[in-house]
């Protein structure tokens, strides 16, 4: 037990130590010219044009959430795939509840009208 405790103190004075010393680093090393388009929102070479904090719909939020879950949610088939003949019915029905639980999110989503394309007034 006694060595779990080391080797976790170890482990986090490094991780502390590494964290301070790149920052120690980059505070002695880094240029510190600093420019009219440095000091703009965007340093893409573009001119700003409008504020930065416009209101927009709601409904591209929930898209992005929507379409990070379901994305993210791709990674667990491949586990899935490896271990299907060792585990038979077990993993299949597993992943069956698996889709059917995204199945269930996808219908909410759709009903709720959050998938039609938002129409924006052309300026």
């Amino acid at each position: 037990m006694a060595y779990l405790a080391v080797g976790v103190a170890v482990f986090a004075i490094t991780a502390i130590g590494f964290v301070l010393i790149s920052i120690i680093i980059n505070h002695l090393l880094a240029p510190r010219r600093v420019t009219p388009l440095k000091v703009e929102p965007y340093e893409c070479g573009e001119k700003v044009v409008g504020d930065a904090r416009i209101r927009f719909d709601m409904r591209f939020y929930i898209i992005a959430l929507a379409f990070i879950i379901f994305e993210a949610e791709v990674v667990f088939f491949f586990p899935w795939a490896v271990v299907l003949k060792r585990l038979r019915y077990l993993a299949f029905f597993d992943m069956l509840v698996f889709l059917i639980i995204l199945v269930v999110g996808l219908y909410y989503i759709w009903k709720r009208g959050d998938l039609k394309w938002v129409k924006t007034p052309v300026r």
